[in-house]
């Protein structure tokens, strides 16, 4: 038992007090919990007060500090669990943060959920598979995620593989349509679009390239593998290295004999 002293604002902290008991300091409170147990100069407090009010004062820092983390955008519940165990909290501080919280309207995690998927299919290239698994890493659990997702309608999951998909065939023209189609659709597929998606795509552009297109690819493609291999092979050999490594990289053999015809007559 004890009788508090005396009673101070803190100077860097105007919400803060510090309270002294029996003429020394013991401890310092939100003003919210000053209020709640009606602290004033002369009351006299027990050990099981003063641990009470430290737990309120715990759980009104942890509050402070998660509304502060959602000041700057919309988190889920497992985010703010987190942010919160960073802070070494007990777990019992911060079941009763998320009790205000919910409480208080702050969190949703299906309007989360919402809300990133629309910000993603406005603001990027992500598909819904690579959507789902960050509202996952996230802690949203799958309901909350699939009705999230309707939003992103399998005609809007083309519309946009088809856009990144003529984007990359212009960066890929170096190489033959075969390539340059694995190339894309290992693209979309890390970006987290579906085999389906993938098939309509190719439904949905313009796949044949123009005459001069397919040569200058060849070309390139024909140059590189010369580099390569005219220092080691020659003759019958070379041809066949030529062929073979041509071959794999999508070319058919009528255009990668014309080439080695071409490189012939350039030497």
């Amino acid at each position: 038992m004890g009788v508090i002293t005396k009673i101070t604002k803190q100077v860097k902290n105007d919400e803060r007090y510090n309270l002294f008991i029996d003429g020394k300091y013991a401890f310092s409170v939100d003003e919210v919990v000053l209020a709640k147990f009606g602290l004033r100069k002369g009351l006299e407090v027990d050990e099981l007060e003063i641990s009470g009010m430290q737990y309120e004062d715990d759980v009104k820092k942890a509050l402070n500090k998660a509304i502060h983390f959602l000041s700057y955008r919309m988190r889920t519940e497992k985010e703010i669990r987190d942010h919160l165990k960073d802070g070494e909290l007990e777990e019992g501080i911060i079941d009763e943060v998320i009790h205000k919280l919910n409480d208080m309207k702050y969190i949703n995690d299906l309007e989360f959920a919402q809300a990133f998927t629309g910000t993603q299919i406005n603001t990027s290239d992500k598909g819904p598979g690579w959507i789902r698994g960050e509202l996952y890493r996230k802690g949203v659990d799958d309901p909350y995620i699939e009705e999230a997702l309707e939003s992103f309608t399998f005609e809007k999951q083309v519309d946009k593989a088809v856009v990144i998909s003529e984007k990359l065939m212009k960066k890929y023209r170096k190489d033959s349509f075969m390539i340059a189609k694995q190339k894309i659709e290992q693209n979309l597929l890390r970006k987290g679009y579906s085999s389906a998606v993938l098939k309509t795509v190719w439904e949905s552009i313009e796949t044949e390239r123009e005459p001069d297109e397919q040569w200058d690819a060849i070309y390139h493609q024909g140059q590189k593998a010369h580099r390569k291999l005219s220092s080691k092979y020659d003759g019958y050999e070379y041809e066949q290295k030529m062929k073979q490594t041509l071959y794999r990289k999508g070319f058919s053999i009528e255009k990668i004999e014309r080439l080695l015809e071409v490189l012939k007559e350039e030497e």
